[in-house]
């Protein structure tokens, strides 16, 4: 989009990024976008409209568009400096899961600051990455310069749903948004984490697939006083246990393996892939990281919810129990198969959202480039890849052949547990990490 040159004109009227970075993430935490995956929730318009008409105050068109009533996704293009170049997709998501504010200190809902931390939900999983954003392109026009190269910029709805009413159909209904662009940055990537006394960097160049299901099992209804040798619940619970209880192999992917080297030659020790002890070590030395990065050495699946009978002496006819279960890029058959056998006979599966999982190069201009934008800021510091053990938008996209990778910088206190921050309680994130997040991803804009 073309920049008026009355913005640019008068820079100095204006607030720095880094300042205003703190008031956009503030606002944002203040908007409830609960999303509790059956539209039941106050959906994302209000914080929709309100990241609009950020933008269009800096002379960008922005297109808000709706998948349903309520569910709403903005998208924008900046104009970069050399339009012969692919464009960069920039996207975050404007949902939240829900919080309770009975298990909170704060409200969840009130953008409180304290303790140098700005607290709420949605703080880290990914106000905080949205806010960067607008701050860092609110400035940059201002200021009269472009990006390196044209921007698709998105905010979507429905990310913790699994984006089907958000990038998912964006990318299925409104694919000429993306129209030229190639590569994609976002959530869950480029945080700091202390290694041995090390800061190193966790790029996120790869991520699980997911697969959310419902166990069924059927079985013959009757009298709880009689005898019943098909148990639609004895049957169900035999599946639950047996998938609860299995022990996943480990099975590292090119990306956990160069982490995993990598944390080798920081901490000195050593490392062997093939044995389950020395690569629990180094996940250790990762501290907080390590349970995002403790759940990508293998597949898993988790029971999360059961579903049988209406009374006490009813033998129901069917019981049903959903698993969450996530595969490693490059394994999604093989960790299918196993489910089933865990399952056994009469127990039939349902597929309630399915994505796929991802893997890209940890090499290549775009990673030089967010690597060089950490390393101005944080020098001495090192780069790593590592795989989310969750997903992002980065999977809608990439049906469109756009390559994904997580890059919403920040850096951590050593003793901040990041992990526990998403979809946790007292979820929070430093100002300074704020702050460090918008210089480094000025750099980044300009140069990638």
């Amino acid at each position: 989009m073309t920049v008026t040159p009355s913005h640019a004109a008068r820079p100095a009227t204006f607030p720095s990024a880094e300042d205003e970075v703190v008031e956009i993430c503030r606002d944002l935490l203040r908007i409830d976008t609960s999303n509790y995956g059956d539209d039941s929730g106050p959906g994302e318009r209000a914080a929709a409209e309100h990241v609009a008409a950020l933008l269009s105050e800096v002379g960008l068109d922005v297109d808000v568009f709706e998948s349903a009533p309520g569910r709403t996704s903005v998208v924008t293009r900046v104009e970069g400096a050399d339009r012969s170049r692919p464009a960069l997709v920039v996207h975050g998501h404007l949902d939240v899961v829900p919080a309770r504010a009975d298990d909170w200190s704060v409200d969840p809902f009130a953008g409180e600051e304290r303790d140098g931390m700005l607290w709420g939900r949605g703080a880290v999983d990914m106000k905080d990455m949205d806010a960067m954003i607008l701050a860092v392109l609110r400035r940059m026009i201002r200021d009269g310069r472009k990006p390196a190269r044209d921007l698709v910029v998105a905010f979507f709805a429905d990310e913790e749903a699994g984006g089907v009413q958000g990038a998912q159909w964006a990318v299925d209904r409104r694919p000429e948004l993306f129209e030229g662009a190639t590569e994609a940055v976002s959530e869950v990537g480029g945080y700091s984490v202390d290694v041995d006394g090390h800061r190193a960097y966790l790029l996120q160049t790869a991520e699980k697939g997911l697969w959310w299901l419902r166990l069924v099992a059927d079985g013959k209804a009757g009298h709880g006083s009689q005898v019943n040798l098909d148990n639609a619940v004895t049957r169900l619970a035999g599946a639950v246990a047996r998938i609860g209880a299995h022990r996943w192999p480990l099975r590292l992917t090119p990306t956990v393996d160069a982490l995993l080297r990598g944390v080798a030659d920081l901490t000195g020790l050593p490392y062997d892939p093939h044995d389950p002890d020395a690569v629990d070590r180094l996940v250790a030395a990762l501290g907080p990281a390590a349970a995002f990065v403790g759940a990508t050495v293998r597949h898993t699946a988790n029971p999360t919810q059961l579903d049988a009978g209406y009374k006490a002496n009813v033998v129901p006819g069917s019981a049903s129990a959903t698993v969450d279960a996530r595969f490693l890029p490059g394994h999604e058959a093989e960790a299918e198969a196993q489910l089933r056998a865990l399952a056994g006979e009469g127990v039939r599966f349902e597929t309630t959202h399915r994505d796929v999982a991802l893997e890209v190069p940890f090499s290549g201009g775009l990673v030089d480039a967010m690597s060089a934008a950490l390393l101005a800021e944080d020098p001495g510091a090192s780069v790593l890849p590592y795989t989310l053990s969750g997903g992002t938008d980065n999977k809608s996209l990439s049906r469109l052949g756009i390559t994904g990778y997580g890059f919403a910088p920040l850096r951590l206190p050593a003793d901040l547990d990041f992990a526990g921050m998403f979809h946790g309680v007292d979820e929070r994130v430093p100002l300074d990490a704020l702050r460090f997040g918008v210089r480094v991803l000025d750099r980044f804009l300009a140069t990638c």
